[in-house]
């Protein structure tokens, strides 16, 4: 597979690894970027992680045969719209946005329907650190990259994106937008939201100064998230408003039940969490790496 020119619209540490992954692959000829301010533009110029830039739309996506929406969630439907007039029956568009129901509604309101060479996708791989200056070649190796194609997509246009992210080193795989939204947001969102709260509580406390002095290895291990550029994920949580709201309950549910344990002073349940708790995540993860790692 070869594509003969990328545009990125919103050029960042998504954008600007899948380019650098593109061109160390040799798949690519030509990674044009646009966006609203040239400084992260001339920064991917000066560093080889693009081509060409400019911040007219128009002349960035000319001649594209995939362009890549980068975009923060919530501008989306607007940068779909200034698409639009645009598009010609050879170019492809997708997205790396984390969740993809809004972002198909925000097609369906601009095209009346998803376009059949516009491929919704999902990159699960990222940093807490954000910019075109943190893109990694790597970024995507031996990482997931969900597509949720829909009926009316031009199975030539989903297959080309599927080959440009196995060319980024990635495993692709397929789910339905619904799915993908409700299993993102337990596994990712609901995540971010509660590393979050945790540091914004702990911080307001009067003995914040020594509390993350002294925090130990799992403290900084469960609140790294919590650096993550908060614009990106406020944008994420009011997109995915829903399903987070429904895991943000089942969670609080739970965590109830574990205080009136402790409360209680309850051993045996409160064991019983741990020891299933440790037992799933043994079973996933633990089975996963036994199941990618490579033989001696």
């Amino acid at each position: 597979m070869k594509i003969g020119k990328l545009t990125i619209i919103g050029l960042g540490l998504m954008g600007g690894s899948l380019a650098k992954a593109l061109k160390a692959a040799s798949a690519v000829d030509q990674v044009w970027a646009t966006g609203r301010r040239s400084a992260s533009l001339e920064k991917g110029l000066e560093l080889g992680v693009i081509d060409h830039w400019s911040l007219d739309l128009a002349e960035a996506v000319k001649g594209a045969d995939v362009v890549l929406v980068a975009t923060p969630t919530l501008i989306a439907e607007q940068i779909l719209a200034d698409l639009q007039p645009l598009l010609d029956d050879h170019m492809v568009v997708t997205d790396v946005a984390s969740v993809k129901g809004n972002i198909q509604q925000a097609a369906e309101r601009v095209f009346g329907q998803v376009p059949p060479r516009m491929v919704l996708g999902h990159p699960i791989a990222g940093s807490e650190q954000s910019g075109v200056e943190a893109a990694r070649a790597e970024l995507f190796k031996d990482h997931r990259v969900i597509l949720t194609p829909l009926p009316q997509n031009d199975p030539a246009a989903v297959q080309l994106v599927r080959d440009m992210w196995q060319c980024a080193g990635a495993e692709v795989v397929d789910m339905p937008v619904a799915e993908h939204d409700a299993v993102l947001a337990a596994t990712s969102h609901l995540p971010h939201v509660l590393a979050y709260t945790l540091v914004d509580a702990l911080a307001a406390n009067g003995s914040a100064k020594d509390i993350f002095r002294f925090a130990a290895g799992g403290f900084r291990d469960f609140t790294r998230i919590a650096s993550s550029d908060p614009t990106m994920w406020h944008d994420i949580v009011l997109a995915n408003q829903d399903a987070i709201l429904s895991g943000l309950d089942d969670f609080s549910t739970h965590l109830e039940y574990v205080r009136k344990c402790i409360a209680d002073g309850d051993g045996a349940a409160i064991k019983q969490v741990f020891e299933r708790a440790k037992s799933a995540r043994d079973e996933h993860f633990l089975g996963q790496y036994l199941a990618t790692r490579k033989p001696d």
